[in-house]
């Protein structure tokens, strides 16, 4: 799943013919001199253009029979564009999709099944937030590509000011206790809007709890478990500490936006967020910093939405053995360091945090997705997202609903949007 970024944190890719590199067994072009070339279709914001180029003349250097046709797809509509590319003859070799779309593509039968690639490519080290959903049905056919996920994004001088050490808060319960002395004199301790449903489930699962459980081959909607009632608790209890929107997420108005004016002390973002706020506040440059979601006891971090794409290759792809060679090199360590360095990713390897160590953001990062998860993995999820009855909920408890009715009810709405196509 695309993560939702602060607007404006977008970095440019070229849409361009990339000429590279390869195989041998797949079927030439002869147009090429006996080459093979693949067609490639990467998102939007994925990486840079420098990135791109980098990779491409490093591919092209180690696969010299490999030509590779790259073609840059918008979010907006991708789902249904691949799902028609899968059902027809003419589908491109290699795909980047978001994380958690993988089970809706692979239920067609369209995806090829990597399972018994998984070992060579290092599986046993991959964010399970990318791996996971990435498996469907006991198979693996979404390679993870890159991660991202949510941190707490402060500003260095009301911390200092209020007497605050961000390297000491641990646990959650220090976190509302910063957070409390930090909301005074006209400061927001934190702006938390009050549909944000991804840090909510962070806290559900912290909890034991999930947003649904499945059994019997159905699934149900769990918001009404003790445990996931006992993470709106805190969501509640964080929210109230500062004066963000109850009836909206983190885009209405930009979290950006607000924070720039200087009076919010904390936001939860991805890193890149705080390009945003500076852009909008030159002044606050050198005065925000970042640190892992805290979690219930001090050895865990907190657990996080894990955000981000993995590489999948099409069973109608002529070419699948150039296209295996493609995802290999750009998901093996040498490029998911390069990678993470250039675009403070989360590499797809807890045994690759250490690349990061170096970029504050991407390093809080780094410590948050190794407790990531990502939303259940069915193709019936995208119905409980199309119409999202945990903003629903989340808003009617913060504005004094009963918790346990609305969890109820958003569970029962979840439970049926999840089963309308089975």
């Amino acid at each position: 799943m695309k993560l939702r970024l602060f607007a404006g944190v977008s970095v440019l890719v070229m849409t361009a013919g990339l000429s590279a590199c390869s195989s041998s067994s797949d079927a030439s072009d002869a147009s090429s001199g006996g080459s093979t070339t693949i067609d490639v279709w990467l998102m939007r914001d994925s990486v840079s253009a420098q990135f791109q180029k980098d990779f491409v003349k490093g591919f092209e250097t180690a696969h010299p029979d490999i030509k590779v046709k790259v073609q840059i797809q918008e979010w907006d509509g991708i789902g249904e564009k691949v799902t028609a590319a899968l059902a027809s003859n003419d589908a491109p070799d290699v795909i980047e999709t978001g994380n958690t779309q993988v089970a809706q593509f692979a239920q067609s039968g369209g995806l090829l099944d990597l399972s018994v690639r998984v070992d060579e490519l290092g599986g046993k080290n991959w964010l399970k937030g990318l791996s996971e959903p990435g498996a469907y049905e006991g198979k693996q056919y979404g390679i993870p590509y890159y991660a991202a996920n949510r941190v707490v994004i402060y500003r260095t001088d009301l911390f200092k000011k209020a007497g605050v050490d961000a390297t000491a808060i641990k646990t959650r319960d220090q976190w509302l206790a910063a957070t409390e002395k930090l909301n005074t004199g006209g400061t927001q301790g934190i702006y938390l809007p009050g549909q944000n449903w991804y840090t909510l489930s962070g806290f559900i699962w912290d909890e034991g709890g999930d947003l649904a459980i499945e059994s019997g081959g159905k699934w149900k909607g769990t918001l009404d478990t003790p445990e996931a009632i006992r993470g709106m608790e805190f969501y509640k209890k964080l929210q109230a500490l500062g004066t963000g929107p109850k009836d909206s997420d983190e885009a209405n108005p930009p979290q950006a936006d607000v924070m720039a004016k200087g009076k919010v002390a904390q936001v939860v973002s991805t890193p890149g967020g705080a390009n945003v706020v500076i852009q909008n506040n030159p002044a606050l440059r050198g005065k925000l910093g970042f640190f892992p979601i805290p979690g219930k006891t001090a050895g865990t971090p907190g657990a996080v939405f894990t955000g981000g794409s993995d590489l999948v290759i099409p069973t109608a792809s002529t070419k699948q053995d150039a296209a295996y060679a493609f995802i290999k090199e750009l998901t093996g360590d040498t490029w998911q360091k390069k990678l993470a360095l250039a675009m403070s990713y989360v590499p797809n390897k807890t045994t690759l945090a250490g690349a990061v160590a170096a970029d504050p953001g991407a390093a809080a990062m780094a410590v948050g997705a190794a407790e990531g998860h990502a939303t259940p993995n069915t193709p019936g999820w995208a119905a409980v997202e199309a119409k999202n009855p945990i903003k629903d909920y989340m808003t009617a408890v913060l504005t004094g609903g009963d918790p346990q009715k609305e969890a109820t009810t958003a569970s029962d709405a979840i439970t049926t949007a999840m089963n309308s196509g089975s």
